[in-house]
């Protein structure tokens, strides 16, 4: 295998924004949208995640020049199933009522493609450093995507934040924010905002690269 490519500190701070698995790649939409009603549950998917994603990486990366190239898949998906059913019991054993009120989203870890993605195309490439790296980073990504959806839809739907009151009495909570639509609708601003953000941040830099190249010059 391989172990050209980025560092560990460009995997780190790329996963965080510049390539966020949720508002640049669109990946992890399940828990996205359906664990964000509230920050502490987004919260806590976020950590089992980090887990699983975390060790899958530094697994895969110690195994990488083992890998059969038509059965690596498979052996991606074990090792996170594995680590999947880890979390899975450590949330029941110690956080019952949470594990509950997750349901079905932290088995659902196993396909999500966010962790998948991070095996094929770093951990199975490059050095344990690296690949540790990549998932902290990638994993803190996850944490700024549900966690400004989830304040958002919290406050603006139950007036609270992790359970504690925000909003004033008299102002009106909008029920529709902690219903399904309105996670896609919360989602929607969001990726609209950062997008507009980001293509102002591009024609800035264009209108400023021919002032340069003439100062220069």
């Amino acid at each position: 295998m391989n172990d050209s490519g980025p560092t560990a500190a460009e995997r780190f701070v790329r996963g965080i924004l510049p390539e966020n698995p949720v508002y640049r790649q669109l990946l992890g939409m399940c828990p996205t949208l359906a664990v964000t009603a509230a920050v502490k549950p987004a919260l806590t998917m976020v950590a089992a995640t980090a887990f699983v994603l975390i060790c899958a990486n530094v697994l895969v990366s110690l195994i990488r020049r083992l890998l059969v190239p038509h059965l690596r898949i498979l052996v991606f998906t074990l090792t996170i199933a594995t680590f999947v059913t880890i979390a899975d019991r450590v949330l029941a054993a110690y956080l019952y009522e949470m594990s509950k009120a997750l349901g079905p989203y932290v088995p659902l870890i196993i396909v999500n493609c966010m962790i998948i993605s991070r095996c094929e195309v770093c951990a199975s490439k490059q050095t344990v450093g690296v690949a540790l790296a990549d998932a902290v980073g990638v994993s803190l990504g996850f944490l700024v995507a549900l966690a400004s959806v989830a304040t958002v839809r919290e406050i603006l739907g139950m007036g609270t934040w992790m359970g504690l009151p925000v909003l004033p009495e008299g102002v009106p909570r909008l029920v529709l924010f902690v219903m399904p639509p309105g996670a896609f609708l919360t989602l929607g601003l969001l990726l609209g905002a950062i997008n507009a953000w980001s293509a102002r941040r591009a024609r800035r830099r264009a209108s400023a690269t021919p002032r340069t190249v003439k100062e220069a010059a």
